[in-house]
């Protein structure tokens, strides 16, 4: 195991009506901006109970944070917020809506365009923000890291910065998802699972554990939420797995790979792909043109996540691989490009810009653009 130092200051507030809980957890003293999505708080009782818990407050409302939120928008609600003389920030919605503001929150005490600052990587100053969560996927509630969109050029990037003070978990909200939204919120954190443990074996059996309860634990809600998924318990469970799957509990001291997430964001930047969609289509090719390097941790995926123990090693990580794109595919989403009309010219688009910018990601930063253009023709 390498050395790490470990911190995480969200404060997780879980469960039924805690929503109500804002008006304590947020400072009286602040001049306090909510941002929210595209208006769906007002169909599912979260606006409501929001505007319920911070009666009496004065507060800026901002809406219109799209999935894969555009720094377009977010300019002109750091505009706003400089204006409004904004020291506090409640993200209410999915993790697009929190990704979002996490730009905000760097952006109003910056002199720099916001896009800079996703360029540079990391947001040196943020007023405190803190999030009510509808959309459990992508861990933005408890990490530091945030996705943005630049729409003019279709590039979408990370960068990181502070975590959220607190975030309000509860699960009741999940009911009114769609279908689709479960089941790429469900992908998400499957695939940050992944990112995290398909690397190499021997380097924490503690890592290795929590990573396989977790990839354990989505594989049996998965179908039963689909039958109910107005259950109270199954949607904690998805609610919680989200969160856990990256907010740094599986990744002490190890090593990581994330060059599925980085294919996936030029998916959603080109085509509109939904995020966790992206995913189960760049996952399995990743697999199988790095399925010599992942040798060793896929034979220990197969065995105690599917079962598989029979056959030789190569029968046994093609079946490890197969079935993760059947588990992809049992929550109702394509994992072929050509089945979302992607073809060799959206690959090779891929390839140049990873090769243009010079990077390299994987466990082993051997993931060039030319290593991506060989795993995307694997989802083809």
């Amino acid at each position: 195991m390498k050395n790490f130092i470990f911190q995480n200051p969200t404060k997780l507030v879980f469960g039924k009506g805690q929503i109500e809980k804002l008006s304590e957890l947020i400072p009286l003293d602040v001049n306090l901006l909510i941002t929210y999505g595209g208006g769906s708080v007002t169909k599912n009782g979260v606006y409501d109970q929001v505007k319920k818990a911070l009666k009496g407050r004065s507060y800026t409302e901002f809406w219109g944070i799209e999935p894969n939120p555009r720094v377009e928008t977010l300019r002109r609600a750091i505009a706003l917020g400089k204006v409004k003389e904004i020291n506090y920030i409640l993200a209410v919605g999915g993790g697009s809506v929190l990704d979002g503001t996490k730009l905000i929150a760097a952006g109003i005490v910056s002199d720099k365009d916001a896009w800079e600052i996703v360029l540079s990587g990391v947001a040196e100053n943020q007023i405190p923000f803190a999030s009510v969560m509808t959309v459990p996927a992508t861990g933005s509630e408890m990490n530091g890291g945030a996705v943005i969109t630049r729409e003019e050029t279709h590039e979408k990037f990370s960068f990181g910065g502070d975590y959220p003070q607190f975030s309000i978990l509860d699960p009741e909200v999940t009911y009114s998802l769609s279908d689709h939204q479960i089941a790429c919120g469900l992908a998400d954190a499957y695939t940050h699972v992944l990112e995290q443990y398909m690397t190499t074996t021997g380097q924490s059996r503690i890592m290795d554990r929590w990573a396989e309860g977790l990839l354990l634990s989505i594989i049996e809600i998965a179908p039963k939420i689909k039958e109910s998924p107005n259950d109270y318990e199954l949607m904690a469970d998805y609610m919680l797995s989200a969160t856990l799957a990256l907010n740094d509990f599986i990744r002490m001291g190890i090593s990581q790979d994330w060059a599925t997430h980085q294919i996936g964001h030029e998916l959603t930047a080109l085509h509109g792909i939904t995020h966790g969609h992206s995913l189960a289509i760049v996952m399995p090719g990743t697999l199988r043109e790095l399925k010599v390097q992942k040798h060793d941790k896929l034979l220990q995926y197969g065995e105690r996540i599917f079962n598989i123990t029979e056959g030789t090693e190569e029968v046994r990580v093609n079946k490890a691989i197969e079935k993760t794109e059947e588990f992809y595919r049992s929550l109702g989403l394509t994992t072929r490009l050509s089945e979302e009309n992607v073809g060799e010219d959206t690959i090779e688009t891929i390839a140049r810009r990873f090769n243009d910018r010079g990077v390299a990601y994987g466990e082993n930063r051997n993931v060039t653009g030319d290593v991506a253009r060989e795993i995307l023709r694997k989802c083809i």
